[in-house]
């Protein structure tokens, strides 16, 4: 048991280990709960501060702290994080050699590490769990816990083995952490963890600090380097493709343009895939373009833009995926092209599924979330936020608050839409509807004789890009499917004889064209530094150019160091003794002994 003072302890904690003055929303509420011996599932948003509600727990209690990841790849960041503050951390995995291991293992044993990371295959090793077994452990944290759900976005079946936990550690305390889950993932995550008793605590899910933005989709790469060279040139971001092949295109296609970009997805071999990792997180302005297989775990904080080139699969993965931008809490971009084609894809991968029917229907649903999250009229973030229960108002920092979009009533074009469909026979795909529509005279439509249908040509008024957005809704909305055994043809749903019988009425986004954005002249240097001075900014680049060296030094990602959000603190306090820089954020007393001298003697240099 821990002693009253418990919140004390873990206050004191905080503010000499980690360097931050304060907890933060229910972070002091959870630490204090896990660390008198209390069970906890734990939802809290990317950047939120996760972490410290197992680690500061696992260093007020006797023992050490069990960390179950599935991150074998970042296990040694993460190792190394906690020894520049001056924690006893390691990790078990399968990269190291039996000694290595066995060392480790001692450790454990003689209750010599603060913090031990495992992967779930590990834990579940008779070898491991002896091991447990055999020492005394402070608790188990079980990081990203979502992986449990099969309902979820990421599932992992070694997640369902977990519940030996409680079978064999009962008197351990748990906290599972994720930073999304809906109501159905979140009872199954406490049901196959046997938390069913544990105490439940939900953050807001809300990142004010990210900007979503979603566009029309004309030509993808092209927009997306528009995007990164009119507003983040210089900048660290992951751009999210679905399949391995657009991924290697993309990167290809960016770094001809003057992007520095990796590729990252399973196909590729280990070492590469890895080194490349290992270049993003410890290398200053490099974009990954990446399938979901990339971004789990990754703390890198100063990422500036998270950009999908293709629609994800649940708002879940969307907003799991978008929280990699700005965990440091400064202004970061969530951008995504949006498309026709993005939609039809989604459907048919559904479709095409081995899953059965229940899970197929479940991810209906969420795709359907998905796409109303796309087409919405209304603010972005209030449709997101509401779908994981909570509520919001407009937050006036997303695309359809910035600039609303503009609704019409679209009852008379939809109708023309379902009609031609209808009028072919519900055989044909989209490209050649429209060119019905549109009156289009070519060898197919004549050779179909769809020239002499009532319906061609009665859609003229309207340009092929505004057809194919109404056909996109239309879909959206459930008016419209798309067969893909006969050769994507569209077909009609029962949700759309009342809009052809006039008895239901349609309002839609009205189309706009895409605005073409002007590059920027010279690279920027981050929309986020804005508000230091110039002597300011003279500082803070002085020191991130210290941190580049001192992490190479060190062999660890630069924001291990410091951080982009304590380095600009640095340069506004200025501080010319040891004890003024003990008070700015990010700094506790190991990096204060650390690097305290050499950042003093910089800053009085300076003037």
């Amino acid at each position: 048991m821990i002693d009253q003072d418990s919140n004390g302890r873990a206050l004191h904690l905080l503010e000499t280990v980690f360097g931050y003055p304060a907890f933060r929303g229910q972070q002091a509420e959870i630490v204090n709960h896990v660390a008198n011996g209390g069970d906890a599932l734990v939802l809290m948003p990317t950047g939120g501060g996760k972490s410290l509600c197992y680690q500061i727990p696992a260093l007020l209690r006797t023992g050490v702290g069990v960390v179950i990841s599935p991150l074998i790849a970042l296990m040694q960041d993460q190792v190394d994080a906690l020894a520049e503050v001056g924690v006893r951390a390691a990790f078990l995995n399968s990269t190291q050699t039996y000694e290595e291991a066995s060392r480790i293992e001692r450790l454990v044993r003689h209750g010599e590490l603060d913090l031990v990371y495992v992967a779930p295959e590990r834990l579940m090793t008779q070898r491991c769990l002896d091991l447990f077994q055999g020492s005394k452990i402070a608790l188990f944290a079980i990081d990203e816990a979502h992986c449990v759900s099969q309902w979820g976005h990421d599932f992992r079946p070694e997640y369902i083995k977990l519940s030996v936990l409680h079978e064999q550690f009962p008197d351990v305390p748990r906290i599972a952490l994720t930073a999304t889950a809906d109501h159905q993932t979140r009872a199954e995550i406490a049901l196959r963890l046997q938390l069913g008793e544990a105490r439940q605590f939900v953050s807001s899910f809300d990142r004010p600090n990210i900007r979503y933005r979603i566009v029309e989709k004309t030509n993808g790469r092209k927009q997306l380097l528009d995007f990164i060279t009119s507003e983040h040139g210089g900048d660290a971001g992951i751009v999210y493709c679905l399949s391995r092949k657009k991924v290697e295109e993309t990167a290809e296609f960016l770094n001809e343009n003057g992007v520095r970009a990796l590729p990252y997805h399973a196909g590729m071999e280990y070492p590469r895939r890895s080194a490349n990792q290992s270049r993003f997180l410890r290398e200053e302005s490099i974009v990954m373009v990446a399938t979901i297989a990339f971004g789990m775990g990754i703390d890198k904080p100063d990422v500036r833009f998270v950009a999908h080139l293709d629609l994800p699969k649940s708002i879940e993965g969307y907003y799991q995926e978008t929280g990699r931008a700005g965990r440091d809490g400064l202004a970061a971009n969530a951008w995504m092209a949006y498309g026709l084609q993005d939609v039809v894809l989604q459907r048919r991968m559904i479709d095409e599924s081995e899953a059965d029917e229940t899970f197929k229907r479940v991810l209906s649903v969420k795709l359907d979330a998905m796409l109303g999250l796309c087409e919405t009229l209304s603010c972005r973030r209030t449709r997101l936020l509401e779908y994981f229960g909570e509520a919001a108002t407009p937050c006036g920092n997303c695309d359809t608050c910035l600039v609303p979009p503009v609704s019409f009533d679209a009852t008379v074009p939809v109708q023309k839409l379902l009609s031609a469909i209808y009028r072919v026979d519900q055989r044909f795909a989209g490209g050649h509807v429209i060119d019905v529509l549109r009156g289009v005279e070519s060898e197919r439509i004549k050779l179909w004789h769809h020239d002499r249908l009532s319906t061609f040509g009665i859609g003229s008024e309207r340009g092929e890009a505004e057809w194919r957005a109404l056909l996109r809704q239309a879909i959206a909305l459930g008016l419209v499917t798309v067969d893909h055994e006969q050769y994507s043809s569209l077909k009609l749903t029962d949700a759309a004889r009342p809009v052809l019988k006039g008895g239901q009425k349609v309002q839609l986004r009205q189309y706009q064209k895409p605005i073409k954005q002007k590059r920027a002249t010279s690279p920027a240097k981050g929309h986020v530094d804005t508000d230091l001075s110039a002597q300011e900014q003279s500082i803070f680049d002085k020191l991130r150019g210290w941190r580049v060296e001192t992490a190479r030094t060190h062999n660890v990602p630069a924001y291990v160091i410091f951080v982009d959000a304590t380095l600009r603190e640095i340069a506004k306090a200025k501080p010319a003794s040891l004890n003024e820089l003990r008070g700015v954020t990010g700094v506790g007393e190991k990096k204060l002994a650390s690097y305290g001298d050499d950042i003093v003697a910089m800053i009085r240099e300076m003037f």
